[in-house]
């Protein structure tokens, strides 16, 4: 292994800057990955903008990408069920990078199966849809309403939803072009919101009751219109604001349905309770991936020098999917 590497580093710029950097060296409870893929996430691009800035950012320059999939290449002390060599995609920051350290507890193992660049598409995504699911109290045979589906976590919680055992998965899009894809992922019924109202479309589909549990990612005034499309007593779940962060809200018609509404976000996750997060994988949504059930939808692929075109690429609003870089 050579001392130094190709990494992206942000803070430095709009953009993210290529830099020849150390290799790191594995601490206590630690993993040095060999990245071979990297996928990008919104969180990026706000880490670019300085408007989001994660627990584990310790600097104004930092090696930027938070999800990669490849190689244990060294292990430090203390790390258990981790061995060199094996398979894993995981959460970190610091993921565009030939070399990554990554908490152990924060990797999951990539079955041989399992291209590196679906790989790579998977741990964020997994962590955030399962666990926003864990959190709204979702059982066996409860309907789901998921907003903003056609975004690559959208996409993972509509097939998490069917695996875990939903009765009907409701997806939304604002672009009729997409339901199809959102149709082959698992939901029963998509609802355009930009020709749709969503609550009388919901409501439609559920015998007039609504849902048991709303997974939000688009926020803005979709947000608030979710409430009329969940049940008395049912649960919604802001996971993301990809239409903004203010939404103006009937308290009525949160009081009147009895509504439980949560907030979640990992920028603030202590290493302990992301932990907690990736090993409530391992029971059902693991074998999911190894089988085939639960599958990453990725938009294109772009190699490593081409970094600024992929960020463009989410910046266009246009993927349906993730966008991932991989690494020679």
């Amino acid at each position: 292994m050579t001392n130094t590497m190709r990494a992206l580093l942000g803070g430095a710029g709009p953009d993210w800057e290529m830099r020849d950097v150390e290799v790191p060296t594995p601490g206590s409870g630690q993993l040095l990955v060999r990245v071979r893929a990297a996928a990008l996430n919104r969180a990026d691009l706000y880490m670019l903008q300085g408007t989001y800035n994660p627990r584990a950012r310790t600097s104004d320059l930092f090696t930027a990408g938070l999800e990669l999939a490849g190689e244990v290449a060294a292990v430090g002390d203390g790390v258990s069920g981790v061995t060199v060599g094996e398979r894993v995609s995981g959460v970190t920051l610091g993921a565009f990078a030939s070399y990554a350290l990554v908490d152990h507890r924060h990797v999951i193992k990539v079955p041989e199966s399992l291209e590196w660049t679906d790989a790579a598409a998977l741990p964020v995504g997994l962590a955030t849809e399962h666990d926003a699911l864990v959190q709204g109290g979702f059982t066996l045979g409860q309907s789901v309403l998921v907003v903003g589906a056609t975004s690559s976590m959208g996409l993972l919680a509509v097939q998490l939803a069917k695996v875990l055992g939903a009765s009907q998965v409701i997806a939304t899009t604002t672009s009729d072009s997409k339901a199809g894809t959102l149709k082959s992922v698992g939901a029963d019924l998509v609802v355009d919101t930009s020709a749709e109202n969503l609550a009388e479309a919901v409501q439609d589909a559920t015998g007039g009751t609504g849902v048991d549990l709303v997974l939000d990612h688009a926020g803005g005034q979709l947000f608030a219109d979710t409430f009329l499309a969940t049940r008395i007593g049912g649960t919604v779940v802001n996971v993301g604001r990809l239409a903004g962060a203010e939404s103006t809200v009937d308290l009525d018609q949160l009081a009147f349905r009895r509504l439980r509404v949560l907030g979640t976000t990992f920028s603030v996750r202590t290493p302990d309770e992301l932990a907690d997060v990736c090993a409530a994988l391992v029971p059902d949504v693991v074998p999911a991936v190894a089988e085939g059930r639960v599958r990453p939808v990725v938009d294109r692929v772009f190699a490593f020098d081409d970094a600024k075109a992929a960020a463009d690429h989410m910046r266009s609003n246009q993927a349906v999917g993730k966008i991932v870089l991989t690494l020679p």
